[in-house]
């Protein structure tokens, strides 16, 4: 294997601190940038002091809206808030992190020729009318709605991202990522799980917002990583999507949380938020063919790690 500098932005994050942790693994010397709003370098546990004692590790406090000059020979572009509450929290960042922080990237990738890699959402379908979602699907989205500064954000990074492809021919690569969880999800963020897993913990009546007939589907951290690294490695530069495509709706979700931690739950309903949407899958097909992908965790066994991370997050029994 050749060793690499690799730039992961966004790496102090959920999804970006398990990249950080594999490619490091693998040998390759990690630069790890993140401005630390959703990010946290207590994701790195105890390895942390490993990590920049190893010499092939590097930190760095910066903000992707801002230009960055670095030597590297790949990129794995990640950095965005990904739950409801933190994107909401200043739309405007969002979507300037999207797009301008995109853009910088590009840039970075164009003067040293670096591979790069787009950490794309599920969300660009928007409240999908076709199910389950190809890659060959525009998306139903609201162009001016609460959920836009992500949604339509995102859709303009992956239009940057074809277009230095086809303009300057730059190597690059678009992960549409579907609902994905594990350790190192924060308290509270806003996505399904890590709420209804805290709220059983603390005895807290779960929030279902709608009937609880809406579905989504689940990977588990380890899948998503196992995907991404596959698709940087392919020579495949059209969107795939990386997730796991079992279905199951939010009511059922309750009730394995139930199961899983063995205790009794008490829903409260809520209206829908405002374009949420009904259902979710991906359709895998691409991703199989082009990358030989297959998630292996099954949901009860992921919930059974992540309720046992939250656990020791809440310090409860």
């Amino acid at each position: 294997m050749a060793y690499e500098r690799i730039l992961i932005t966004g790496g102090a994050g959920f999804i970006g601190s398990h990249l950080c942790l594999r490619l490091f693994d693998e040998g390759h010397h990690v630069l790890c940038l993140d401005n630390l709003f959703t990010g946290r370098l207590t994701h790195f546990g105890d390895r942390y002091r490993e990590l920049l004692l190893s010499g092939r590790f590097e930190f760095l406090r910066r903000d992707v809206t801002e230009s960055i000059l670095l030597e590297v020979d790949r990129i794995y572009h990640l950095a965005c808030p990904a739950s409801p509450v933190h994107y909401r929290h200043n739309a405007v960042k969002t979507i300037k992190t999207n797009v301008l922080g995109t853009y910088h990237m590009l840039g970075l990738a164009k003067r040293v020729d670096a591979r790069i890699l787009l950490a794309s959402t599920s969300e660009v379908y928007g409240d999908p009318e076709v199910h389950p979602q190809p890659e060959s699907y525009f998306g139903h989205v609201n162009p001016i709605g609460p959920r836009s500064c992500y949604d339509e954000g995102k859709r303009v990074a992956e239009t940057l991202m074809m277009d230095y492809h086809r303009q300057h021919r730059l190597d690059i690569r678009i992960a549409r990522i579907f609902n994905t969880y594990g350790p190192h999800m924060t308290i509270d963020d806003g996505r399904v799980v890590s709420n209804f897993v805290c709220q059983a913990l603390r005895d807290e009546p779960i929030t279902l917002y709608g009937d609880g007939t809406q579905t989504r589907s689940f990977c588990y951290v380890s899948d998503l990583i196992e995907g991404l690294v596959q698709l940087m490695n392919s020579d495949c530069t059209e969107p795939v999507n990386l997730g796991n495509d079992s279905e199951i709706t939010m009511a059922a979700l309750v009730a394995l949380i139930q199961k899983t931690t063995g205790k009794e739950l008490t829903i409260v309903h809520a209206p829908l938020p405002e374009d949420d949407p009904v259902r979710r899958r991906p359709d895998l097909t691409r991703a199989r063919q082009v990358l030989g992908y297959k998630p292996s965790v099954s949901l009860e066994e992921g919930l059974r790690a992540t309720i046992a991370y939250f656990r020791r997050e809440l310090g409860v029994a």
